[in-house]
């Protein structure tokens, strides 16, 4: 849970900065013109909205359903679909806990959540504008369906590069993806072989590459994905 925790609390550091911003202030304003039935008057700032959706923030059931409608709605701005990904977190980690974070197929549990909270930018970037009466159900059963595809084409790349493991040091050593990622030394795809290296042979995690490499690890991850299914498989 340490590298959930991490990854969960940066979002919420950068959040209580960008959430109480001039811009954000004028994207409240925006949203209020917009739906003015939900009596967000008296709010100071979008981090106030996320907090009025929380359980504990006062408002109903369905009240707390309405907002999250008008948010959709509105999620063309930047920051008012960054809100809606921040009161959405708790349903993202629900989600990657049902599906158990991946657990077989990927080695770090953080990678399955960052890929989660991509997915689930992705989600409200196309649904953007759309008016949705049950939207965050709908939204967390569209991130579960992309997310467990996602997890199945992991598992199917696994599955394609396990041929090429060998389970002793010198089947190791003479493993035909080891051959086959040497000859790659002095071409353009050096940098992404290495890095297949790394990953394949050492265990390293997508995280440690990513931070190595100075690239996010969904960018990396379609990266490899690409790689492997182009030059290896």
């Amino acid at each position: 849970m340490t590298h959930h925790s991490d990854v969960l609390g940066q979002l919420r550091s950068e959040w209580e900065r960008k959430g109480r911003t001039n811009e954000a202030r004028t994207s409240l304003r925006a949203l209020i013109d917009h739906s003015p039935q939900l009596g967000l008057e008296t709010l100071d700032d979008l981090c106030d909205v996320v907090h009025i959706l929380e359980r504990g923030g006062g408002r109903s059931v369905l009240e707390r359903a309405a907002l999250v409608q008008a948010l959709l709605e509105c999620a063309g701005d930047p920051l008012i679909a960054r809100t809606l990904l921040q009161t959405m977190l708790p349903g993202v980690v629900s989600v990657c806990r049902q599906l158990r974070f991946g657990e077989g197929i990927i080695r770090d549990p953080s990678e399955t959540l960052s890929m989660a909270l991509g997915l689930a930018s992705e989600l409200i970037a196309d649904w953007a504008g759309q008016s949705r009466q049950y939207a965050a159900p709908d939204f967390l059963s569209a991130l579960r369906g992309r997310l467990r595809r996602w997890l199945l084409k992991e598992k199917a790349a696994v599955n394609a590069l396990s041929y090429f493991e060998q389970g002793d040091e010198s089947a190791h050593e003479d493993s035909p993806l080891l051959t086959r990622l040497g000859s790659f030394r002095g071409s353009q795809y050096e940098r992404i072989a290495r890095l297949t290296y790394e990953r394949v042979f050492e265990g390293r995690t997508l995280h440690e590459l990513a931070a190595t490499d100075h690239s996010s690890p969904g960018s990396l991850r379609a990266e490899l994905q690409h790689f492997a299914v182009r030059h290896l498989i």
